[in-house]
């Protein structure tokens, strides 16, 4: 963590020795595997935490070890969910504005696209613009030391002048242009990383209305790999029974 750049917490380590202790005369290569590694966590590199995978060669010396790391970065793939209710919300000043919006669903992939509408009700105010942002919250620590810190990812602007009574603006946004990482909840209770869509509508005074709703993201595995799993599963399907079956199956 960079507030506590001193402190390195380790959630997995796993070492083998490559050669016994002895004189290393000339350069020499060393095959090594660790199978079977469960890797729990996403790779993650924020702005007050970093989790780091790596590879560790130390090379023990009389005098000062010689010491070379090699980092790795890890992907976590989710499976999309089977619920994904969608977000609505009725928001306003009283007598001044009244918005109704929806997007389609709160969970999404990191490729996904944010589809939704605005609803005006009432507009009494002047609006000058509205903009839809992405807002990555990233919390670290454990109270009373705990720290949060917020950053704005992308600016979309959705709407320019001001709407009239009934109006409906529709939204559509992609996601796969923009440097997103998963939502990550109580990472080895560490940190979290959460992400919020933030409706801002500013009127000719410069003045700034907005209304945030959570989303959730996720990292959706590769269609490619998706489609060679179901390739397998349905070889698999289509293999001819064992002898024993055959057996029982005459039978």
């Amino acid at each position: 963590m960079f507030y506590d750049r001193g402190n390195h917490y380790e959630f997995l380590s796993l070492g083998q020795e490559l050669a016994a202790p002895g004189d290393l005369q000339h350069p020499q290569a060393y095959d090594f595997n660790f199978k079977n590694v469960e890797k729990q966590y996403e790779s993650y590199n924020g702005i007050n935490v970093k989790l780091r995978y790596f590879i560790k060669v130390t090379v023990s010396r009389r005098m000062a070890d010689v010491i070379r790391e090699k980092d790795l970065w890890v992907f976590s793939y989710r499976i999309p969910p089977e619920m994904n209710s969608s977000i609505k919300m009725d928001v306003g000043i009283e007598d001044c504005l009244h918005i109704e919006f929806e997007y389609s669903k709160s969970k999404y992939h990191l490729k996904d696209v944010i589809v939704g509408r605005i609803y005006f009700l009432l507009v009494r105010l002047k609006i000058k613009h509205m903009e839809l942002s992405i807002i990555r919250r990233e919390t670290t620590g454990t109270p009373p030391n705990q720290y949060n810190e917020s950053e704005t990812l992308v600016r979309f602007e959705i709407m320019d002048g001001s709407p009239s009574r009934g109006e409906t603006i529709p939204i559509r946004l992609f996601l796969g242009g923009f440097d997103l990482t998963p939502t990550f909840r109580e990472v080895n209770k560490k940190y979290s990383t959460r992400y919020y869509l933030s409706l801002v509508l500013i009127d000719e005074d410069a003045r700034r209305y907005f209304k945030q709703s959570e989303i959730v993201l996720y990292r959706q595995q590769p269609e490619d790999a998706l489609a060679l799993g179901q390739q397998t599963k349905i070889a698999g399907a289509h293999s001819a029974p064992s002898p024993a079956a055959q057996k029982r199956i005459s039978a």
